[in-house]
């Protein structure tokens, strides 16, 4: 049985059909490869919308939920305190890698706010909503999801050699 993975986008002007979101399906695709049960992406309007949306998805239960955008200093972007507020454990050093490995090529991904942490067994990761914060955020993913995912499971840690 595939482990089970939700994507969430949080983008009003996508929501509302002004454009199509790009962010989503890559994530959707890229956990897919990795042999993941993928529900979505679901888009939905920044703000209420969103965090609506992500509490039936944590109460759902996957392994993992992945959102894109919301993360930034517009008066809509709610993604961190909307998740934080659902959270039993933060992970602080996954989004500190996310930042640091942004900034290393675009400056502004300091100011990305995304948060990443446990909620019951579930584990929950903010990504910006723009295809290169994207792209570092996957990067960082595949760094440690299979790791978090075994100790989240009950698994002990790894040994070396």
């Amino acid at each position: 049985m595939p482990r089970a993975a939700t994507v969430l986008v949080a983008s009003t002007r996508a929501a509302a059909g002004v454009y199509e979101d790009r962010t989503g399906p890559v994530i959707a695709a890229w956990l897919a490869e990795r042999g993941f049960a993928v529900q979505g992406p679901l888009v939905a309007a920044d703000g209420v919308a969103f965090e609506t949306a992500l509490q039936a998805a944590v109460a759902a239960a996957p392994a993992v939920i992945v959102t894109t955008g919301g993360t930034g200093l517009a008066p809509g972007d709610l993604t961190p305190e909307a998740t934080a507020a659902l959270l039993d454990r933060e992970l602080p050093g996954f989004a500190e890698e996310l930042r640091r490995r942004g900034a290393a090529t675009t400056p502004t991904a300091l100011l990305t706010r995304g948060v990443a942490g446990v909620a019951g067994s579930t584990f929950v990761v903010n990504l910006p909503g723009s295809t290169g914060g994207v792209r570092d955020g996957l990067g960082v993913l595949g760094d440690v999801l299979d790791h978090v995912l075994d100790q989240l499971a009950g698994g002990d840690h790894r040994q070396p050699g």
